[in-house]
């Protein structure tokens, strides 16, 4: 009896590791991805991207940017950071790269609250502006065959249109963000 079980064991795995090769495919037939910044929802905020592969060294893809954690990002509404990249390895659209980017970010600037005599909020006001950045950042992408996705990537940019007005000139990118290409 045990030489049939330990027989039948071999057969199913002979079995199932032949079925694993012939599942396999390969990641230079997939071109898209979808990503989530795995460092950003430790701290308090929500961060997911879209790429597309362009072809062997170069994509294109846009990320959203939402805090959830008003303590840690008190002012900050929201970014929206579409990007370009040009990977130099030899590796398909992975290994390390260079992006610009623009960034549409929503900052709130000056925060009034009115209380009346007994310490009761009346009225709060708050000043919202949409500013535009470029940027530029660099990374490293590696992406495995079965398409799951890991990247390191940081950036810093600079705000154009209200940077005098409210001394928000800085904006940074940074993340270790976790995908799949498909």
């Amino acid at each position: 009896m045990k030489k049939i079980l330990f027989f039948a064991f071999i057969l199913f795995s002979a079995n199932t590791i032949t079925a694993q090769d012939d599942s396999i495919v390969n990641s230079l037939d997939k071109k898209n991805e979808i990503k989530l910044n795995a460092v950003m929802l430790l701290v308090g905020a929500f961060e997911m991207s879209y790429e597309r592969n362009l072809n062997d060294d170069s994509s294109a893809g846009i990320s959203a940017f939402v805090p959830f954690d008003d303590e840690v990002f008190e002012d900050y509404n929201y970014s929206i950071s579409p990007y370009y990249r040009i990977y130099f390895s030899r590796k398909y659209a992975a290994g390390f790269f260079v992006e610009g980017f623009t960034m549409l970010n929503s900052i709130d600037h000056q925060k009034i609250w009115i209380y009346d005599n007994n310490g009761n909020l009346l009225e709060k006001k708050t000043d919202t502006y949409v500013d535009l950045a470029l940027g530029f950042g660099i990374g490293g992408k590696w992406v495995t065959k079965r398409g799951i996705v890991f990247e390191l990537v940081g950036g810093i940019g600079r705000n154009l249109l209200h940077a005098d007005e409210f001394g928000t000139t800085i904006v940074g990118k940074f993340g270790f963000n976790l995908g799949y290409r498909f």
